[in-house]
């Protein structure tokens, strides 16, 4: 929002300089973001006059002029191709080592045609006053010559600019700003209120309301004919104010509107009267409609924008910009003013669906004063008929204009609770009264009605808000917080930390952690177990993202395949994420799940000296399930490992790890052959998932340090055995009960040969384990370590079944 000091001072009597008042709109949350001054560019150029102008000896259309610079010196000789130089001419005069902003030039003195320059006379485009350049300046025989051309042209009024919150739309225009400064103590506010003009007869045009069964976009359109205007370029002052704040002057009618909206934040159009075909009619729009808008753009509209037509078509889009075709122009004759209220959301998305940003359109979708609607209309035509003369019908109003009575219950004391300040009640009174507040009541509680202008004021913190500004904020005394004595508690949820152990476990085995869409194609979700309507979107970003994810392994095995698609076939990637089983907040779970393709184990990948790395497979995945789960703490010398899987995995090579018999904690395996064709993947893939929320919490520990460590002096003792077991006993069947067989002793038990053959009935199988004995208190002796060894065959052949191979 731009604005100058005099015309702020339009509406605020004030001795205050501008330093005071710019710090004074900060201070009361208007913050002033620049404040420039057009003399400021201007101030070089001097007025001139032209002693004497000849033809130029080499050019048919160039003078040689002798300008008076009025300084006392010699005149200047100056070459200047201006149709308009002529002796006796004053004008504006930039001398050599000037900056001319409109060609964007520091002048020199230079040869024109073998005749030499020194200088030149400006025309307003060259100065960036206007776009005229038909001539050089003519200032006329009463200006000062040697004078500073931007001080007596009145350029040196300085241009102030803030930036407002979308809250205060009451300071879209000049108005309220002054009364912002008058309620602080800056000055005076002076009221200005618009007189009201008498019509000759009721305005010849009617304009009807049509938004049958939707909701309306119009509560209430004013518009006044006047007629026999004499349009034509606007006063001196109003052109200044316009080009000031950075808007070009058209003419007369138009510059109105514009002036009206930012003097008094209210947005008005024009319409040339002669040029409306019967009634104006405000409607939505409808399918295969478009309007040649004033910025010489076609727009195309639907039944969610709101449109002011006649019976020619569409003349404006509403509350946005006007139609070329009912524009004014310096041959208008009858002009249509309009005064309306829009829909303040369907004015801000019509905008952004346009691609329109337009003074007016900023106005309305903050939200504009409702009470000043007709009274703006009065304003324009009072402006209208002074500049251009004519004779105004009377208003006519269609719709209502909304009533904005409401009252707060408002206790003094909220101020000083909510902010600190001691603040009487007859100092709050006074600020809101200022404010344009209605204040009634007495004791400590009072009715406040907020103003038409204040939407934004809606209960007792947005009025302490108003008082506190106005006060000052700078009067909050600033108070730190009370130092906690106890050390403060942890920071981390359980879910967070055991996601950032996950991540931390699953890096350090040499996977990257990627990130992928929560969405995937319907053909992934089905193929992975979901792909129900409850996870389709309503309105998906594209077709191969229309469902909600059921598994992380769809994602990061097609981030896999785009790697090999570009010679990185073999990745291992992770990614901790959400899954969706249905709509619901229990249906969503946090997983740990990664991917390896080709030979990205463990130990590396790739080719090597000492031979090619082995393809990944279902081993590779069970580890990284188990390193995953251990670093968060689930208990893993607990887990069972069961052989069912999901159909999407490979049924021989694939398996769950499960907390007893139901609870599952992962699963793992290759993906299935038919899943890998159907989602276009190639190659082989070692996928694993690991159910974080499924781990129980653990045991609250009575402090964080680690138990002691504890290292026997004793050497261990090793002993072998080989059991003859049915072929479908697994070896952590095995491994599980003979590790039972003495927890005490038994440390470590591994699986180290699995044979088929001779000496092995058919569909029976050996199974050979090393068992690690570590003694604490002293040496085992034979009979002791065959006692062991009994305790093994035994549960073990109650376990599995299994015998001691001979």
């Amino acid at each position: 929002m731009k604005f100058t000091l005099s015309w702020l001072k339009e509406h605020l009597e004030t001795d205050a300089s501008l330093d005071e008042i710019v710090e004074t709109l900060t201070r009361v949350g208007l913050e002033v973001e620049d404040v420039a001054s057009p003399a400021d560019r201007l101030k070089p150029f001097t007025i001139a006059r032209v002693v004497d102008a000849r033809q130029h000896p080499n050019a048919d259309r160039l003078k040689v002029l002798t300008v008076d610079a009025g300084n006392g010196e010699a005149p200047l000789q100056i070459v200047c191709g201006a149709p308009n130089a002529r002796a006796g001419l004053v004008g504006v005069l930039a001398r050599p080592g000037d900056y001319v902003p409109g060609i964007d030039v520091t002048l020199s003195v230079g040869k024109i045609r073998d005749v030499e320059s020194f200088g030149m006379m400006c025309s307003e485009r060259e100065l960036e006053l206007s776009d005229s350049h038909d001539g050089i300046i003519d200032l006329g025989p009463d200006a000062p010559v040697g004078a500073s051309y931007a001080q007596w042209a009145g350029l040196d009024d300085p241009v102030i600019e803030i930036g407002l919150t979308p809250n205060r739309p009451d300071c879209t225009g000049v108005a309220g700003i002054a009364r912002d400064l008058a309620a602080v103590g800056l000055g005076k506010l002076k009221e200005n209120r618009p007189a009201q003009i008498a019509g000759e007869g009721p305005c010849p045009v009617t304009v009807r309301l049509e938004f049958g069964d939707t909701p309306p976009l119009c509560p209430a359109f004013a518009l006044r004919l006047v007629r026999g205007v004499r349009n034509g370029p606007s006063p001196d002052w109003m052109q200044k104010r316009l080009k000031a704040i950075g808007l070009r002057p058209i003419n007369a009618l138009v510059d109105i509107t514009n002036y009206v909206t930012f003097d008094r934040g209210r947005p008005l159009h024009v319409f040339d009267a002669a040029k409306v075909k019967g009634d104006l009619v405000v409607r939505r729009g409808r399918e295969g409609e478009e309007l040649l808008a004033l910025d010489g753009r076609t727009y195309k509209v639907d039944e969610t924008i709101c449109v002011i037509s006649d019976e020619n078509g569409l003349e404006s889009l509403a509350g946005i910009m006007g139609g070329e075709l009912s524009g004014c122009t310096e041959e208008t004759t009858d002009v249509l003013i309009e005064s309306a209220l829009w829909d303040d959301t369907n004015i801000a998305r019509t905008g952004r669906k346009l691609g329109i940003s337009t003074d007016a359109r900023y106005r309305f979708e903050r939200g504009v004063d409702p009470a000043f609607c007709v009274p703006g209309v009065e304003l324009a035509t009072g402006l209208v008929m002074d500049m251009c003369g004519g004779t105004p019908s009377e208003i006519s109003v269609a719709g209502k204009v909304p009533e904005t009575d409401r009252s707060i219950d408002f206790p003094f004391s909220e101020v000083k609770r909510l902010t600190g300040l001691s603040v009487s009640d007859a100092e709050i009174k006074g600020v809101l009264t200022r404010l344009g507040f209605w204040v009634t009541g007495s004791g400590g509680t009072v009715k406040v009605a907020p103003p038409s202008w204040r939407p934004d004021v809606h209960g007792k913190a947005d009025l302490v808000e108003e008082v506190v500004r106005i006060v000052g904020l700078d009067k909050v005394v600033s108070t730190p917080l009370p130092r906690l004595e106890s050390v403060s508690g942890r920071v981390l949820t359980p879910g967070q930390t055991r996601r950032s152990q996950a991540r931390r476990a699953l890096a350090v085995r040499g996977m990257k952690e990627a990130v992928t869409w929560s969405f995937i194609s319907r053909a992934q979700a089905e193929a992975f177990g979901g792909g129900t309507r409850l996870l389709e979107l309503a309105n998906p970003i594209s077709a191969d993202m229309s469902d909600m994810r059921p598994s992380l392994v769809p994602g990061l095995a097609a981030a896999a395949q785009r790697n090999a698609d570009r010679g990185y076939a073999d990745v291992a990637l992770f990614e901790v994420g959400q899954v969706f089983a249905d709509d619901t907040p229990q249906g969503q779970s946090m997983v740990a799940a990664g991917v390896r393709r080709g030979t990205a184990g463990m130990t590396g990948s790739d080719r090597h000296w000492s031979g090619n790395a082995p393809q990944v497979d279902v081993f590779d995945a069970r580890a990284d399930a188990e390193a995953a789960l251990a670093a968060i703490g689930a208990p893993v010398d607990k887990l069972m490992v069961f052989a069912e899987a999901p159909s999407w995995l490979h049924p021989g090579r694939s398996g769950e790890l499960r907390l007893g018999p139901k609870t599952v904690l992962a699963r793992f395996g290759e993906l299935h052959p038919r899943v890998a064709r159907a989602l276009d993947l190639d190659g082989r893939l070692a996928v694993f998932e690991v159910y974080l929320d499924a781990v129980p919490q653990p045991k609250a520990k009575a402090g964080r340090s680690k138990g002691a460590f504890e290292a026997s002096d004793l050497m261990p003792v090793r002993r072998d055995f080989a059991f003859v077991v049915d072929e479908a006993v697994t070896a952590d069947r095995l491994i599980k009960a003979a590790r039972g067989a003495d927890k005490a002793l038994i440390v470590d038990v591994t699986l180290f040969d699995v044979y088929r053959g001779a000496g092995v009935a058919e569909g029976a199988k050996s199974m050979a384990i090393d068992v690690t004995l570590q003694p604490r208190q002293r040496t085992l002796t034979e009979e002791e370590i065959d006692a062991v060894g009994a305790r093994i065959r035994a549960a073990v052949e109650k376990a599995t079944g299994g015998t001691l191979r001979g």
